[in-house]
């Protein structure tokens, strides 16, 4: 196991990896550097590019684990576009399963990949702010990021 750990906006974010690709990306209170590698310097490098407002889309190998329908979930988070939002009632049909969007929400609740798995862009079927790992401050803060870059991308 690989780990490193960045600052960023929001706080420190440790990154851990397995030697197949990146496993957890959080936010803590507590640095964890045991063993950097090429991966973990590689997802830092992407970080600190998208809080910077460079980069809109990662590129990374992903090691996440979870039970099938989470990766199933996880996946569907990667393809909402970035500057944009959805509700876990989306993410349902994206996944063909429109019954299981408590489910989804959970699966969202899980993301070991924060940012890079955007489960920030998941909102409330109403426009609200609901639920994040990393507190509402962070989502809301993650959010207002995106559209403001997606506003001077677009210019």
């Amino acid at each position: 196991m690989f780990s490193q750990c960045i600052p960023s906006p929001l706080g420190q974010i440790n990154i851990s990896a397995t030697s197949s690709g990146i496993s957890e990306i959080l936010f803590s209170n507590t640095a964890i550097n045991h063993a950097p590698s090429a991966l973990t310097e590689l997802a830092a490098g992407q970080l600190q590019a998208y809080f910077a407002g460079t980069l809109q889309q990662f590129n990374l190998p992903l090691a996440a684990t979870g039970t099938a329908f989470q990766q199933q979930v996880w996946q569907a988070l990667c393809e909402v576009p970035f500057g944009t939002t959805c509700s876990y009632a989306d993410i349902a049909r994206r996944i063909n399963n429109i019954k299981a969007v408590r489910a989804v929400g959970a699966a969202n609740g899980r993301n070991p990949l924060a940012i890079v798995v955007p489960c920030h862009r998941v909102i409330g079927a109403n426009g609200t702010l609901t639920g994040y790992a990393g507190g509402l401050e962070k989502k809301a803060w993650l959010l207002q990021h995106e559209q403001r870059q997606q506003a001077l991308f677009s210019q």
